[in-house]
């Protein structure tokens, strides 16, 4: 597995599918406590006929590093590798913390993501009551169970609970700093009023159940966004491992698509 060292952190990734696509390559980025294998079934799919790079955060998998006080930090670790591939131009898709990525690196360099697709993600940080008293009694108890609270809460009711521990299990893996470093920075983490410099074609996927970052803060975003497309699918917020397959399609419908033409008002 390649590897490479940006800003105090060794950074783990995955480069796979033809080089000579006629598409741009795919770029995708996970979630906070997650790793590049949130991303296995569409790595699998789309990598058979593009470019596919996907890697682990700092902090998180199979990667090194401190957490970051700033979203903006993680987007330029993303930067960084995807200079060192010699990939100029791409696709960007970000799940939750990931997504926040995705729209940093997309406001700061519009002309380099050739489209947008956030899963489970939001333009300006505001958890569900529920999750907020949750992370601030975060440190009264230890640290595996915050970590298996916040997992649990993430799926929809019914997911089987095998599959549930198992995530619990890898994302209590991820370092307690990095985790609650980071949660600082998702805290902090607002571009809703630049949400309508974007004109990138954006699709938007979020779970109906998402408790974690409920739907209606991503339809309040999708309202001032001037060219999104808008999905919601019967999940809760960890999509790509609720809705795998269905996840799959809505992207290949949406990057496959001619690009909607962009009108005066747009």
């Amino acid at each position: 597995m390649p590897q490479f060292d940006v800003a105090g952190a060794t950074l783990t990734y995955d480069d796979e599918g033809p080089r000579d696509a006629p598409e741009v390559p795919l770029v995708f980025v996970h979630g906070w406590t997650a790793n590049r294998h949130r991303w296995d079934h569409q790595t699998a799919h789309f990598s058979e006929r593009r470019r596919v790079i996907r890697l682990d955060l700092r902090g998180h998998g199979e990667s090194s590093g401190a957490g970051v006080r700033t979203i903006a930090e993680l987007a330029d670790d993303v930067l960084a590798l995807l200079d060192h591939l010699r990939v100029e131009r791409f696709a960007l898709v970000g799940h939750s913390m990931g997504g926040m990525i995705a729209q940093t690196i997309t406001l700061a360099h519009p002309t380099r993501v050739e489209r947008l697709v956030l899963v489970g993600s939001i333009a300006r940080m505001a958890y569900s009551r529920g999750r907020g008293l949750l992370m601030a009694a975060s440190t009264l108890v230890p640290f595996r169970l915050f970590v298996a609270a916040n997992i649990r809460r993430a799926f929809a009711p019914g997911h089987p609970r095998e599959e549930i521990r198992a995530h619990i299990r890898a994302s209590a893996g991820t370092p307690r700093e990095v985790v609650m470093t980071l949660y600082g920075a998702m805290r902090a983490f607002d571009v809703l009023d630049r949400a309508g410099e974007i004109r990138t074609p954006t699709l938007m996927v979020h779970g109906y159940h998402d408790v974690q970052l409920p739907v209606r803060q991503m339809l309040r975003m999708a309202r001032v966004w001037p060219d999104a497309v808008v999905r919601i699918l019967d999940a809760g917020h960890e999509l790509p491992l609720e809705r795998p397959a269905e996840l799959t399609d809505a992207l290949d419908r949406f990057l496959t698509e001619a690009r909607p033409l962009l009108t005066e008002n747009n």
